[in-house]
């Protein structure tokens, strides 16, 4: 039997109503407590596309060189894929799927809106998701997030999303904490140090910092 069908049955059989003696009143049965049933299942057995097939549709969205593909369509198919990834679950496919270099490629794109997309993006996936937060680090996406953050040239939306999804990628992450402190120092920014990534003070310190240089941005 195709294992899908099999978890559809198997939660039928759970979820019906269990039978009601002769005489019984069928308030008097017991209550049954339904098991949930992943929906990605259901969506398998209906011919719908999964939500791992739904990010890997919106990130070919956006990545298209199809001319008729407006900035309007691929912004679009962005806030679909940032409302995707809010989903703990849905962010740690993203290694799976191979989806980490193509959103960090994003944070150099010559589209301003599609820089500030891709840093938002980084930001929700990374948040309180240590395994996400590893990722970003891993696939070199520190680096790249502290040049829009500091670039007095970048647009303040782009800064100011830049900060978040640092501000996300750092906190108790010391391995992403050290890369943003060296990085810093070797592009000639302010010298940190030793920070302590589980240290919240610390971490909002340099984080309201990069926000309000972003907010002096004309």
């Amino acid at each position: 039997m195709n294992p899908q069908l099999n978890k559809i049955l198997k939660w039928s059989v759970e979820n019906s109503a269990a039978p009601v003696a002769d005489g019984a009143d069928a308030t008097d049965a017991a209550p049954r407590n339904p098991s949930t049933l992943d929906p990605q299942v259901l969506a398998s057995l209906f011919g719908g596309p999964s939500e791992a097939d739904l990010m890997k549709d919106s990130m070919s969205a956006i990545l298209s060189t199809d001319p008729e593909m407006t900035m309007e369509a691929r912004m679009i198919a962005f806030d679909n894929f940032e409302q995707l990834i809010e989903n703990l679950d849905n962010a740690n496919l993203m290694e799976p799927l191979k989806l980490w270099q193509p959103l960090i490629s994003l944070l150099s794109s010559d589209e301003s809106e599609l820089r500030m997309m891709a840093a938002w993006c980084i930001g929700t996936a990374v948040q309180n998701n240590e395994k996400s937060q590893m990722m970003l680090f891993g696939e070199g996406g520190i680096p790249p997030l502290v040049d829009l953050a500091i670039n007095e040239k970048e647009t303040k939306e782009v800064r100011r999303k830049a900060a978040y999804a640092l501000s996300s990628a750092l906190r108790n992450c010391q391995e992403a904490m050290n890369e943003f402190v060296d990085d810093m120092k070797d592009k000639g920014q302010k010298n940190y140090g030793i920070v302590d990534a589980a240290d919240m003070d610390a971490v909002d310190g340099i984080i309201n910092g990069l926000r309000e240089a972003a907010s002096k941005t004309a």
